[in-house]
């Protein structure tokens, strides 16, 4: 059921409580609401008022009452504009337990509007920032990938390289790349590097993920030019075990398991996530440069089978320590460990001479810590340390010399015969086996203190450090003695002020940010010196950067149903580290003369509902935007066809503006027909030697929205049947910039309108413990593309089995 009691109405209509205790000693209230028909009341409103305490069901019903004195405490228990419910509960001890039955069952009818109150994540979403909670518990249970689930979200677009394992950018509101930051828990995930991110994190390992476009909050504390998502994982301390493993096209296989046990009595915890992911990749491409070349030079267009594409990515996370107890609410330290492989087809472009035997292999090993403490010596002073280290280590290998064509085979010149590259490797550049090893480290410090319940201070600083050192196999043994060093270190420090007045109607936060990072880039070169003896001099580049930024974010509820937003932010993005020093595996080309890219960035923004009309509700979201961008970094803007398919650079392209608008609309019908759709258009102009021109490679105008729907009781009482429906719209664009009236040759580089639709439906047993879905992605088998021009597959079928023990 919908969260639909306000948390105002609530209070102003709880009696006197009874006092708690005095004494320090805490302890957690837990349990599950039923209806009295047996079945658990979802999305339920369980409150205390002294101290004040709220929460909501789950699904299952279940809820969670933290920090509360031992002693006697009264519960309030509010359900779908029904009455009040008390409970008395006695805490003394850690964790007490209940089971409260309702009088009264789930069907009911409204006649008047109710207004819903303000879930978590609404909470978030109301605070003047440009932000999106996207929820993940539906996703978990569906053959659904993170992206996947990111790429429905308003003003988000996902593009990504091909398949499963394939590069991917985020773009929000028209900035992309790493103008755009990923965190995981508020770490950047390029700490963790590429064998552990959103492309092999399962959704059923993450809690939610929070998506600020445009201005970042600074509890993130990091150089975010255009917006941030943070992906928050399960901090649950529950009991539990879920596993799920999924098989369908392309020989795609993935599978999780996500588990935690925790003493009642002790609070020792230990949390575990382990993941799974293979595909082959071999999915049908077709048109561009998907030919066989014969006698004479003769190229014939062919559908083929990538063949060089295969991904594999194991990891996973272990954490022991405690929760929930007097000295934390978190402590856990544990490991992070992930490996993966990855064919690689093409390079930048798909080209007529796609590789073969081309491959990527990374893995990562890093220690994590955690610390959590609200009310750390006094009472509204919270503390979060949050950190990583370890080394991140990739493999690129490249020695085959042959040419190969799309059906597989060798290619062949004009007289028929087989030819292999003079540069003896697929790309041009020469063979090679070159290995980057890093130590990276990552620290994020939070300290935040309510000088009362209206204001509050925060400060944070996040630190993050990369060691990297280059070498070849195949270099000579006297080359690979003095091997490159390329180091990044990053300071960021940020402190906010948080206002709430006006009978909490209003909400400001005003912020200051410093950003600070030095590069050194140091080559070891063998000269002679003026008697003809070799010396080793360092070829040594350092870049010492420091600038400032500030923002404010504010918020006024008009009414209880419309809420006005306004935010703004003179942000800075430093170049990162594959931007400064190049990455072979990924085709980029170092350029260590890169600047930071600035951007004074807008947003002004409109909230209504959520409405509730009997068993319909609904809300509907707005937000303007501009962005102001001084030295936007990116690939070159080509003016011509004649362009490398094989390398990338990123460069200053110029300055320029980003205007434009997002529209949302969610309604949900007796909690069983949800609809979502949203849209997102704009304009990116940069002024470029001179020239001010749309800034190609860039989707304007995109179009989002899925359907579900909701059958109970199907083949047996007690489960649900539901049926999913999605669509993404994305409007032409092209990888080149209008080319005037001599457009010959450049429908090459256009990418067509783009409608992709998928189906799925998932089984939800009577136990509630077993779901099984079923999806169709991409059903009406339509070209996808996203970055230069690279086909993504096409019309797919997947299968999935999730098993969740709530307690064990």
């Amino acid at each position: 059921m919908l969260k639909i009691v306000s948390v105002l109405s609530l209070l102003l209509t709880f009696p006197v409580f009874s006092q708690a205790s005095e004494e320090i000693e805490t302890g957690t209230i837990s349990g599950v609401i039923y209806f009295k028909n047996g079945i658990p009341v979802a999305e339920a409103s369980v409150f205390t008022e002294k101290p004040i305490q709220h929460s909501y069901t789950n699904s299952k019903g279940y809820f969670t009452l933290n920090n509360l004195g031992y002693g006697t405490h009264k519960i309030a228990i509010k359900y779908y504009g029904k009455d009040i419910e008390y409970i008395t509960v006695k805490v003394s001890k850690k964790n007490t337990k209940i089971k409260h039955t309702l009088s009264y069952n789930e069907d009911n009818e409204l006649n008047e509007v109710l207004l819903n109150g303000k879930t978590k994540e609404t909470q978030i979403e109301t605070q003047g920032f440009a932000v999106n909670v996207v929820k993940t518990e539906e996703a978990s249970i569906r053959n659904i990938q993170t992206n996947e689930l990111l790429n429905t979200t308003v003003g988000v677009k996902i593009r990504q390289n091909g398949g499963l394992g394939s590069d991917v950018s985020y773009s929000l509101n028209g900035l992309s790349g790493s103008a755009v930051r990923i965190f995981i828990d508020g770490i950047p995930s390029s700490m963790y590097g590429s064998s552990f991110n959103l492309n092999s994190i399962p959704p059923s390992m993450i809690k939610n993920i929070e998506v600020y476009k445009g201005v970042v909050p600074g509890h993130l504390a990091d150089d975010a030019l255009g917006g941030a998502i943070n992906v928050v994982l399960k901090d649950n301390a529950k009991t539990n075990l879920n596993a799920s493993v999924s098989y369908g096209s392309f020989n795609t296989l993935q599978a999780s398991v996500n588990g935690l046990y925790r003493s009642n009595n002790s609070g020792f915890t230990v949390k575990t996530s382990l993941f799974h992911n293979y595909s082959d990749n071999d999915y049908k491409v077709s048109g561009r440069s998907v030919v066989v070349t014969g006698l004479g030079g003769v190229q014939t267009p062919i559908t083929a089978r990538r063949f060089n594409d295969a991904y594999r990515s194991t990891g996973g996370m272990a954490q022991i320590g405690f929760t929930n107890v007097k000295w934390a609410d978190q402590f856990l330290v544990g490991v992070t460990g992930s490996d993966d492989y990855k064919e690689v087809q093409h390079g930048a472009f798909m080209t007529i001479t796609p590789y073969k035997d081309r491959f990527l292999e990374s893995n990562a090993l890093l220690a994590n810590f955690i610390y959590k403490k609200n009310d750390l010596f006094t009472k509204g002073l919270d503390v979060t340390i949050n950190g990583v280290y370890g080394k991140r280590n990739r493999t690129v290998n490249d020695t085959v010399s042959w040419a190969y064509s799309w059906n597989g085979d060798r290619a062949i010149d004009f007289r028929g015969d087989e030819y292999q590259y003079t540069w003896r490797s697929q790309q041009e550049g020469g063979p090679t086996l070159a290995k980057i090893k890093r130590d990276v480290s990552s620290i994020r410090t939070g300290i935040s203190y309510a000088i009362n319940k209206n204001n509050k201070i925060v400060a944070n600083h996040i630190y993050s450090g990369i060691d990297r050192e280059d070498s070849d196999e195949l270099r000579s043994v006297l080359e690979n003695t003095f091997k490159g060093t390329r180091n990044l270190h990053k300071n960021i420090y940020s402190l906010s002020y948080e206002l709430s007045a006006v009978n909490n109607k209003l909400k400001a936060n005003v912020f200051g940010k410093l950003y600070q990072q030095k590069t050194e880039n140091i080559d070891p070169e063998i000269q002679e010196d003026s008697n003809g003896n070799a010396t080793v001099v360092d070829e040594i580049t350092v870049s010492d950067v420091e600038h400032t930024g500030y923002g404010f974010a504010t918020s006024y509820t008009i009414t209880p149903t419309i809420t006005v937003l306004a935010s703004a932010e003179k942000a800075i993005r430093l170049p990162n580290e594959t931007e400064v020093f190049g990455d072979d595996g990924d085709n980029v080309v170092a350029n260590t003369s890169i600047n930071p890219e600035q951007s004074n960035n807008y947003n002004l923004g409109f909230r209504f509902g959520s409405f509730q009309v009997k068993k319909h509700n609904f809300t509907v979201a707005t937000n303007l935007f501009s962005r102001n961008i001084k030295d936007r970094i990116g690939l070159p803007i080509e003016t011509s066809l004649n362009i490398d398919d094989e390398l990338i650079v990123y460069v200053n392209q110029g300055s320029g503006t980003s205007k434009g608008i997002d529209a949302q609309l969610n309604y949900t019908f007796n909690n069983n027909f949800n609809l979502n759709f949203n849209a997102s258009t704009f304009k990116l102009n940069i002024e470029s030697n001179g020239i001010d021109i749309a800034v190609p490679n860039t989707p304007f105008f995109t179009m989002n929205g899925n359907v579900r729907y909701a059958f109970k009781n199907v083949i047996q009482q007690k489960s649900r049947l539901n049926l999913f429906y999605t669509m993404y719209f994305t409007d032409e664009f092209s990888y080149l910039p209008p080319q005037g009236k001599n457009t010959v040759g450049d429908e090459f580089f256009k990418v067509p309108t783009q409608l992709v639709q998928d189906f799925g439906l998932s089984y939800v047993f009577p136990n509630k413990k077993l779901i099984a879905s079923f999806d169709i992605k991409n059903i009406f088998d339509e070209s996808v593309y996203d970055n230069l021009s690279v086909q993504k597959p096409g019309r797919a079928f997947y299968f999935k089995l999730n098993y969740t023990i709530n307690k064990f």
